[in-house]
């Protein structure tokens, strides 16, 4: 076992589509477990046609979301309604450490590889299940999307504005989340299972990661019966000097929570005056006059741009940054000194993990995402050649 992929020579069965399953398993590869993804030879992953904004590549079965968690497999077509697929599928899983899957309960008991039957069958199998809302309950088989989880969680209803409603964040949080959730399970369920031999059911729900993201929210709402209320860009600690701030060109980010944040924000600012300023030399004051505050702020901030500011916050001691566009994000120094994106063998950049193991660089994907099915003939001669 590698100290940095720690993962290698683990196998990983991916019966997934769509974003979260499949992220979970490419992120197992990153870590060097080896994933073999199994596709229905008519249809195959649906997001292979769909998300991204490059028509051609979808059309073609590669499109960008696709790709972008595709990378590193090696794909098989197999027909699990059929003897054949379901038994070629069976002999994969029992040469295999971990079954990531993202399929509603009835679609796996149909199949026969529900929790009971494949813990009987591959008692050494740790089988990860993501699905919307989990196990149990009456929307156990609810298929559903990114989307309708922010919407069900509440995420949906406290994001954007009392004026423009609800909103959904700009990306698919809940995907990646779950899939991030999920990997930490299945971390957790190797170590146990080094222990004790066995291999366990993960059940991971979508609902319940979209209410982990809200889990300080969650809490003050238990305590106190106040449910959130939409903000816009306030930050969540209420705090005077904390949310988002037009400057004389862009928008700067200020997380001013702490005295120690106030201060230092004064005299990055040259308004030592505030420090001594009845309104807001106390916290409680200041809260109370935290319109007047922002006022301030804005007048000071106006009179730079916000690259300007962004050096001069940040080097004081100031929690802030400047709002960027995507691209503007990716072509940080940060982000290029860090490696997150990185280049696949067919040439194509795709995030990568946003951690590093033991002093590794970054992590990049042994290979580009396959085609559909292109390593049927290889996996199944391999398959053939097991006793």
């Amino acid at each position: 076992m590698s100290k940095t992929h720690p993962f290698e020579g683990l196998l990983v069965v991916d019966f997934t589509h769509v974003l979260a399953g499949p992220a979970c398993s490419y992120y197992l590869g990153l870590l060097g477990a080896e994933v073999i993804k199994v596709e229905s030879v008519t249809k195959g992953d649906a997001i292979r046609h769909r998300g991204g904004t490059d028509a051609e590549a979808a059309r073609a079965g590669m499109s960008t979301s696709y790709m972008t968690q595709g990378a590193g497999k090696r794909s098989i077509c197999l027909e699990l309604e059929t003897p054949g697929g379901i038994s070629k599928f069976h002999k994969l899983l029992a040469q295999a450490d971990i079954l990531v899957e993202n399929h509603v309960p009835e679609t796996m008991r149909r199949l026969q590889l529900d929790e009971e039957n494949l813990a009987a069958r591959h008692p050494h199998l740790i089988h990860c299940a993501m699905t919307g809302y989990g196990r149990g309950g009456e929307q156990e088989n609810t298929a559903a999307y990114d989307v309708n989880i922010q919407a069900s969680c509440g995420l949906m209803e406290a994001t954007g504005t009392m004026e423009s409603g609800p909103i959904r964040t700009g990306a698919p949080v809940l995907d990646y989340a779950t899939a991030l959730a999920a990997s930490f399970a299945v971390s957790a369920a190797l170590y146990e299972r080094a222990s004790t031999g066995e291999g366990s059911f993960i059940d991971v729900s979508m609902l319940e990661t979209g209410l982990t993201l809200m889990s300080s929210t969650v809490t003050d709402y238990l305590a106190t019966g106040n449910a959130p209320q939409r903000r816009g860009n306030l930050a969540n600690s209420r705090s005077p000097g904390a949310g988002s701030f037009s400057c004389k060109e862009g928008v700067m980010s200020l997380g001013v929570n702490e005295e120690s944040h106030f201060k230092c924000l004064a005299y990055a600012l040259g308004r030592e005056d505030w420090l001594t300023d009845n309104r807001y030399q106390e916290r409680d004051v200041r809260k109370s006059h935290a319109n007047e505050l922002a006022v301030e702020i804005e007048a000071e901030l106006a009179k730079k741009t916000a690259d300007e500011w962004e050096p001069v916050l940040q080097s004081a001691g100031v929690p802030s940054a400047r709002l960027r566009t995507l691209p503007e994000a990716l072509n940080s120094d940060q982000m290029k000194s860090r490696g997150f994106v990185q280049t696949t063998a067919d040439g194509i950049g795709v995030p990568t993990l946003p951690f590093r193991l033991g002093g590794s660089d970054s992590y990049c994907p042994v290979s580009g995402a396959p085609l559909k099915g292109e390593h049927t003939a290889e996996i199944e001669k391999w398959l053939n050649s097991l006793p």
